[in-house]
């Protein structure tokens, strides 16, 4: 049991450290640039599954709290979060959570594909990118309010789902379309480990 413990907090530390790693890759593109960690989140978050799975979410945005450079194109603090992109480092987390909740845990019967584990899969994936955008857009238009940055004749919303939703949709279905075969291929390797009765379990003097 503390084998399997040790193992859960490795493979969480891992999956937020995979998270802060891939805020290095960006394509600049307006306000909201193209970034890789919405889906990274969305994929730890699936494969690790339950009530745990905003947990790797939730220790790379501490991190970037206190100071550590995870952040998109390695930035860091407070200033992120009051930005225009804010919005959308509480959307990681949300959208991590719904992810992993609709995901469930992984099992090792997975490793057998059926129509319903795809399914699952699939809408965990899905839903777990569409309401990341919820909190984005709603800090996004706030803050265009705020510091004027709505063209004339547009409301806040459309000028926000022009600048932070449209241009990434294409992106994002490809991103999905990569996401859902991974996890489904990596959820039963990672059950093994985690879930199975066959995990590595620690010696007990008390067998003995």
């Amino acid at each position: 049991m503390k084998n399997t413990k040790t193992l859960l907090i490795a493979f969480i530390a891992m999956f937020a450290a995979i998270i802060s790693f891939s805020g290095f890759f960006k394509i600049p593109l307006g306000p909201v640039p193209i970034v890789l960690q919405n889906v990274f989140c969305i994929l730890c978050a699936v494969l690790l599954g339950g009530v745990l799975a905003g947990a790797p979410v939730a220790l790379f945005l501490v991190a970037g709290l206190i100071g550590l450079p995870v952040y998109s194109g390695g930035t860091s603090g407070i200033a992120v979060w009051a930005g225009p992109t804010g919005g959308f480092l509480f959307g990681y987390l949300l959208g991590a959570i719904v992810a992993g909740l609709i995901a469930g845990k992984p099992g090792v019967s997975e490793k057998k594909l059926t129509t319903s584990t795809i399914l699952k899969i699939s809408l965990a994936v899905l839903a777990g990118m569409i309401i990341m955008y919820v909190p984005g857009i709603i800090h996004f238009a706030r803050w265009a309010e705020k510091f004027s940055k709505v063209p004339e004749g547009k409301s806040a919303l459309a000028y926000t789902l022009g600048a932070c939703v449209i241009p990434f949709i294409p992106g994002d279905i490809i991103k999905c379309v990569i996401a859902i075969p991974v996890a489904l291929k990596v959820r039963p390797v990672l059950a093994q480990y985690l879930y199975s009765s066959t995990a590595p379990k620690a010696s007990d003097d008390s067998d003995k």
